[in-house]
């Protein structure tokens, strides 16, 4: 039999405010939940504005403690109401000084199972996240979940390849990457880099961008989210680029094996020739 997954992911326009934001990814968890879903992400800082358009000390307000924090809590009543497994990417402060661009990973019990840090932090025009964030210090978990092992890479971390390979000598069935990125900067990149990582990597990626503009900056957030599977092909359409949208897949699992045995990539790869990679 099959090993099929059902897969939810959400590009979301924003609200205006963090309680109706966090209020209508509930709306679409328990649509994709009845329809199935047994898994659910959200783009990155889901629950506020991509406010590292500028750097104002203003939006440290949105921080918040993970797991503690009043989000992922809500987020885990979320995931015992569904029996869904949810991603959830926040902004996370850690005690005064320390924050991070973080993603929590919830069991379909609400049992928290841990989260990712995002490891690279841009700084550029209007992503001026070193201004907000520190560099992740947590590695690279692979989390066991009900559905099988996920890992988690966020936005700009996609454009580094070792974050993508280390998830999969992790045992990484599916990676999530929650995505804030606008038109004029990486829609070139957008539909080429998360698939040549499946590829390389051989595990399905969901891609997830938000949509639309908001209020702090000219970014024009392109949506276009998608499900891509180890040979480097959407599942099904990839979402639109205006609009929000929720998209549900069935994920065939049983396709990692099959494309590890036909490619075996994993079995050529040279680690004691790669001494030169990790050099400064």
């Amino acid at each position: 039999m099959a090993n099929v997954v059902r897969a939810a992911l959400v590009q979301a326009t924003w609200t205006g405010d963090t309680e109706s934001m966090v209020a209508k990814h509930e709306q679409h968890a328990r649509e994709a939940a009845r329809q199935g879903a047994k898994i659910i992400g959200f783009q990155e800082v889901f629950n506020s504005p991509y406010f590292c358009q500028v750097q104002e000390p203003e939006h440290y307000r949105w921080a918040e403690p993970v797991p503690d924090g009043p989000t992922v809590r809500r987020m885990r009543d979320l995931a015992r109401e569904t029996g869904m497994v949810i991603v959830v990417p926040v902004f996370e402060v850690e005690q005064s000084g320390f924050y991070y661009n973080t993603a929590a990973v919830i069991d379909a019990d609400g049992s928290y199972l841990g989260k990712y840090r995002k490891h690279h932090i841009p700084q550029v025009k209007g992503f001026w996240e070193k201004y907000y964030f520190k560099p992740g210090n947590l590695g690279w978990p692979v989390f066991d979940t009900a559905v099988g092992r996920v890992g988690v890479y966020i936005c700009y971390d996609r454009h580094f390849p070792e974050g993508w390979r280390q998830l999969g000598l992790n045992g990484a069935q599916l990676v999530y990457n929650p995505s804030a990125t606008h038109r004029g900067l990486s829609s070139y990149l957008w539909q080429l880099e998360q698939p040549a990582a499946a590829v390389a990597n051989e595990y399905f990626v969901a891609a997830i961008n938000r949509v639309g503009r908001e209020e702090y900056g000219d970014n024009d957030f392109y949506g276009t989210s998608y499900f891509v599977d180890p040979r480097g092909q959407f599942v099904g359409d990839v979402a639109g680029d205006s609009k929000e949208e929720l998209v549900v897949r069935d994920l065939d699992f049983d396709l990692i094996e099959a494309v590890r045995q036909q490619w075996a990539f994993y079995r050529d790869r040279r680690p004691d020739a790669y001494e030169g990679l990790v050099k400064p």
